[in-house]
C-alpha cells in the first residue's frame, strides 16, 4: 500500500513534535506510515572539548530508530550546510565508533519520497527548491 493512499492515518507520534525544518516532519510521516519506531533528537553528543577536556561543540542526530539502533541525519539544505553536518558526523563517528550514524542528503530523500509516492519523479531532478510532498493528513509541526 502506498502512503499517500491512506485515507485515515493513525494519530502520528510526530503530531506532537515541533520539528526543527520541514523535511524531518516528512520523514517522520514516513517512519511513521510504516510503524518504524522512532525518537526525535534524543541524544546530544559532545564533539569538540577544549584544552581542559570539556565539552564546547554537541552533535544531535535527527532522529534515533531503536529496533535498527542507528541515528539518521536529515539533509536538504545547502552545500555549506551538509559540509558542517558531514564533519559532525565524521567526528562523532571518531569519538564514539560504536554509534550507527548515517546521513540521508537532499537526493537521497528526494528519491524516497518519490518511491513511497509522496513526491512527483520530477522532483527528484530537480535539486533547487522545497519538494512538492503529498499530504498524508497528518500534522507537520
Amino acid at each position: 500500500m502506498n502512503p499517500a493512499d491512506s485515507e485515515s492515518p493513525p494519530p502520528s507520534p510526530g503530531a506532537t513534535v515541533t520539528f526543527a525544518h520541514e523535511s524531518e516532519a516528512h520523514f517522520a510521516r514516513l517512519l511513521d506510515f510504516y510503524d518504524i519506531e522512532w525518537e526525535y533528537e534524543p541524544r546530544s553528543f559532545p564533539i569538540e572539548f577544549d584544552a581542559n577536556g570539556d565539552p564546547t561543540g554537541y552533535f544531535t542526530p535527527d532522529f534515533y530508530l531503536p529496533s535498527e539502533d542507528v541515528y539518521l541525519e536529515i539533509t536538504t539544505m545547502n552545500q555549506r550546510l551538509v559540509t558542517k553536518k558531514n564533519r559532525k558526523v565524521r567526528l562523532l563517528r571518531q569519538l564514539y565508533p560504536e554509534i550507527r550514524c548515517k546521513i540521508f542528503y537532499q537526493n537521497d530523500f528526494l528519491h524516497l519520497l518519490v518511491k513511497y509516492g509522496l513526491a512527483e519523479p520530477e522532483v527528484a531532478r530537480v535539486s533547487a527548491g522545497p519538494p512538492q510532498i503529498r499530504n498524508l493528513g497528518l500534522s507537520a509541526s
